[in-house]
């Protein structure tokens, strides 16, 4: 298997979760290798995963060029990865290593991803509903089944990666690709731990704008919510334009009528900004599409120390926008 860790100031994590990793790994499976792919850490984490790389085998660090967030950091790991089923952790020692095993026991052959899931919620209140409503926009407007039992814990078969080849752009969302790839999705309750050190960088407001960036990029579900907008608000007008005229021709007109009057014109002023607001957002996505942002790029990629990692220095299924090709594919190419 291949274990991808996206690391942002870990580096006093780190250690640890290797040397769990070591000890939990070779009992579950023939061959393992870890990527702790560094996403632009301003800390000496990529040292750390530098010198973890040197001292063990089956290590290696991806530095990327700067900071392009969480998700982006998976995909470049997932695309380097070289074995047959992918697991994805945390790097703050919440997921804890030791679970691997039962994650990869419910990865049989009718299923292709499995989800790791605590059993109880770990965050406070408001984290959590915040959490609660990102996973329900998921379900309801993108429509991705289980999305109520996703986690960044997750194991699957490395083939379903084959729905990443077409994200471009920095706005990539792991759970939504592996949606694409398979149903066969299950949960499994496993062990939480606390985290050892720092904090997390997913706040409320984190959660918010991820779940805007979501909804917008991978559902036209707004736009269909726009349009019934504006047609509930067209009957509303239609409905005071008939009262109107009833108060006109029974004699009930009052002069002053400007309570009606500002009120309609504050809400459809509303109502125009609303879908001004949603179709800005779908055309900034169009122009972020537009200007060529990369999901990522790989700084530098240090292998393991060991002879056999020398198969390791090139991502395996890294786009050809994202690696550059090796001189015997440009070999084969000229010949």
């Amino acid at each position: 298997m291949s274990v991808v860790v996206p690391c942002y100031r870990s580096a006093r994590t780190l250690p640890q979760l290797i040397e769990r990793l070591q000890l939990a790994l070779p009992p579950a499976t023939e061959a393992y290798e870890v990527l702790l792919v560094v996403d632009g850490s301003p800390d000496d984490t990529w040292s750390v995963a530098h010198r973890l790389a040197d001292s063990h085998v089956n290590v290696r660090a991806i530095r990327l060029a700067r900071n392009y967030g969480q998700h982006s950091a998976l995909i470049a790991g997932i695309r380097a990865a070289e074995h047959d089923v992918i697991v994805t952790m945390d790097d703050d020692l919440q997921h804890p290593p030791e679970e691997i095993p039962r994650m990869l026991e419910a990865l049989t052959d009718d299923v292709d991803v499995v989800y790791g899931v605590p059993f109880e919620e770990e965050h406070g209140a408001l984290r959590s509903f915040a959490s609660r409503a990102v996973k329900a926009s998921m379900a309801r407007l993108i429509e991705v089944k289980h999305a109520r039992s996703i986690s960044s814990f997750r194991a699957f078969r490395s083939f379903v990666r084959e729905a990443f080849d077409q994200i471009h752009g920095p706005d990539g969302f792991v759970d939504v690709a592996l949606s694409w790839a398979t149903t066969r999705v299950i949960p499994v309750k496993i062990r939480m731990d606390h985290r050892s050190d720092g904090r997390s960088t997913y706040t409320v407001r984190t959660l918010t704008r991820y779940a805007v960036n979501m909804i917008v990029g991978f559902s036209a579900k707004p736009l269909r919510f726009v349009t019934y907008l504006g047609m509930t608000i067209g009957l509303a007008g239609l409905a005071l334009l008939g009262r109107v005229l009833w108060d006109y021709y029974s004699g009930a007109t009052k002069i002053e009528g400007y309570t009606t009057v500002a009120s309609m014109v504050a809400i459809f002023s509303s109502a125009q900004l609303v879908a001004i607001g949603v179709l800005g957002e779908y055309v900034g996505r169009v122009h972020n599409q537009g200007m060529g942002k990369p999901t990522y790029i790989i700084r530098e990629n240090h292998p393991g120390t060991s002879a056999d990692s020398a198969s390791m220095r090139r991502p395996a299924h890294d786009p050809p926008n994202q690696q550059q090709q090796s001189p015997s594919q440009k070999e084969r190419q000229s010949a």
